[in-house]
């Protein structure tokens, strides 16, 4: 029989839970609010199962898919930044945010393009109750991306300045929220684009 001994992080000197206690409360408190919308969606949804199918095929999975590939590449290149700032690579981590920023700005741009197109096909929020949820959803999620980009581009600036203790904290707080965001998109794409 395997014994897992738990592990308690005062004992171990470098691990530490990453950022700062008041982004985990704003994460935890962002994720449940998400948590109710998704459950009345999925209820909405048990109500009027044909109306939600029958929306649901008029967004174009092909726009969930490139957002999806877009915000899983930005996660790594966050996530691979915050490791080479720790390797003393503010060069590379640079140029690794950039290229979060990059994909962060291309979800802006194909959500805009998704978002025109449903508007000119005269699907707007009040089409029917899917679409409410729709573009709800997407919009809340756009404004947390918006804002994540804005923690992005606060990172980068940490990056090109000279080390100070503090840099650690504000990259891993920014890289928190930024994987924050990809995760409600992770499921948000198969609960709007998806299901059926």
């Amino acid at each position: 029989m395997v014994t897992i001994k738990p592990v308690n992080l005062k004992d171990s000197p470098n691990a530490h839970l990453p950022g700062e206690a008041g982004v985990w409360v704003f994460i935890f408190g962002d994720m449940l609010a998400f948590a109710v919308f998704f459950v009345t969606f999925t209820i909405a949804r048990g109500g009027d199962p044909d109306l939600f199918n029958t929306s649901a095929r008029e967004l174009e999975v092909t726009f969930g898919v490139v957002n999806t590939l877009l915000l899983l590449s930005s996660s790594w290149f966050v996530a691979t930044a915050v490791r080479a700032v720790r390797a003393g690579e503010r060069m590379l981590a640079s140029r690794l945010l950039g290229g979060a920023i990059a994909c962060g700005l291309g979800f802006v741009g194909s959500k805009a393009v998704e978002w025109s197109a449903k508007v000119d096909s005269d699907i707007t929020p009040t089409t029917n109750v899917f679409f409410t949820y729709y573009f709800t959803f997407t919009g809340i999620h756009l404004l947390h991306l918006l804002l994540g980009l804005l923690g992005l581009v606060i990172m980068l600036r940490v990056v090109r300045r000279p080390p100070r203790p503090s840099n650690q904290l504000v990259l891993e707080a920014g890289a928190t929220f930024w994987h924050m965001v990809d995760l409600l998109w992770i499921v948000l794409f198969p609960l709007l684009y998806l299901m059926r």
